[in-house]
């Protein structure tokens, strides 16, 4: 995994995102693509979580086996869009803590607004792997972090669906420690602030919203 960026190229995730992005897939697999790619995404993301052994009972006999080490780790969904990957990852670490952050983007400054904070306690001892579909201008994101880091997190990735370019830049300049984990990195941003060729916005397609 680079220090900052790592676009997961694994022939399965590539072809469900091709799914996700076709305009005519309905919500319901829209909502199912998502949350197999996030599984996809998350063993990406925790690939080199910390191990450590303890001593087990097998039906043949006593041996050191492998588990993971240290607190469980932390998942943040940026709210709205950010629950649906969080399903799929919680799927795959049933046992980690869960938080949220609300953020909307004014639709005039494109600057994030935001509304809603609840996380885990102890973030300076975890693992903490934020996540939202889409990277896009990088400003929700980037704020996003801020508050995490303000509680009190130290390390802490990125997970998300696509990335732009402007928001692989913007997060690297403004919390350079992070990786982003990625699907796609895509062309560029629209005059809206949408990613392009993207997929649309991602919370509507998963909720079925307008």
């Amino acid at each position: 995994m680079s220090q900052h960026l790592t676009v997961v190229n694994h022939p399965l995730v590539q072809h469900k995102l091709t799914l996700m992005r076709e305009k005519t897939t309905s919500t319901a697999v829209f909502r199912q693509l998502l949350r197999e790619i996030s599984q996809l995404l998350a063993y990406e993301v925790t690939a080199d979580l910390p191990m450590t052994t303890q001593t087990i009972e097998t039906p043949m006999q006593e041996m050191q086996a492998p588990v993971l080490d240290g607190k469980k780790l932390a998942l943040i969904s940026i709210l709205r869009a950010g629950n649906g990957l969080l399903d799929g990852v919680l799927e795959l670490i049933p046992s980690a803590r869960v938080g949220f952050v609300g953020l909307y983007r004014d639709e005039k400054t494109l600057q994030p607004v935001q509304y809603y904070f609840k996380v885990p306690t102890e973030l300076n001892d975890r693992l903490v792997i934020a996540v939202d579909p889409m990277l896009a201008t990088g400003n929700s994101s980037v704020a996003a972090i801020d508050l995490l880091k303000g509680a009190g997190a130290e390390n802490i990735r990125f997970l998300c669906l696509l990335a732009a370019p402007e928001g692989i830049a913007r997060m690297k300049e403004a919390h350079p420690d992070v990786q982003i984990v990625t699907a796609s990195v895509d062309e560029r941003l629209n005059d809206a602030g949408y990613i392009v060729p993207g997929l649309g916005d991602a919370g509507d397609r998963m909720f079925g919203t307008k």
